[in-house]
C-alpha cells in the first residue's frame, strides 16, 4: 500500500463567523490596499454585508487568501442581471502563499458556494494580468477591457 499524499497545507472554507470575515478583509487590505494601492474606500463596499466570503487558512491558522461571491440582486450589476449567474470577486492571495494553488482552491470554493445556491454560471472582472489564470480554470473573457480602481480589467464567465 502506497502512502497517502500529504494533505493540503491549507483549508478553504466559507467564512461563517466574524473572525473569518475579518481575516478575509485583512487579506484584501494586504493585497489590494497595501500592495496594489487601491483606495480603501473602493475596496470595501455595501456588498460585503451580503456576500458569501470564502477564506483560505494555513495549517498555522494564518489567512492565506480570500474571495467573495455575490448572487441575486447583489450580483446584477456585474452579471447584466442574468438570473442564475453569480459574481466572483475580491480574489486575493497573500504574497507568501502565491504559487501554492491557493487561488485555484479559492475559485473552486466560490464555485461550490455558487452551485450550493443554485447558480448555473459565475462571472468575474479579472485584472488583465490574471486572464491566463482564469482561462486555465475554464473562464472565457467577453466584452472590452475597462478600468476598475485604475487597473485594467476584462469580464469573464464560466458555466458551472
Amino acid at each position: 500500500m502506497s502512502p497517502s499524499p500529504d494533505p493540503s497545507p491549507y483549508v478553504v472554507r466559507v467564512a461563517e463567523d466574524p473572525a473569518d470575515r475579518e481575516a478575509c478583509f485583512a487579506v484584501r487590505k494586504e493585497v489590494f490596499v497595501v500592495e496594489q494601492q487601491v483606495p480603501e474606500d473602493l475596496e470595501y463596499d455595501a456588498y460585503d454585508a451580503v456576500a458569501v466570503h470564502v477564506l483560505a487558512v494555513g495549517e498555522d491558522g494564518l489567512p492565506l487568501g480570500a474571495g467573495r461571491l455575490l448572487y441575486g440582486e447583489a450580483a446584477a450589476g456585474r452579471t447584466g442581471g442574468e438570473a442564475g449567474v453569480g459574481a466572483l470577486g475580491r480574489l486575493a492571495v497573500v504574497k507568501a502563499a502565491r504559487g501554492l494553488g491557493v487561488g485555484v482552491a479559492l475559485v473552486r470554493g466560490i464555485e461550490d458556494a455558487a452551485r450550493a445556491r443554485g447558480l448555473v454560471a459565475v462571472d468575474l472582472h479579472a485584472q488583465t494580468h490574471a486572464l491566463g489564470f482564469y482561462e486555465r480554470l475554464g473562464y472565457v473573457a467577453y466584452g472590452p477591457e475597462f478600468p476598475d480602481a485604475g487597473i485594467a480589467h476584462r469580464a469573464m464567465r464560466r458555466a458551472l
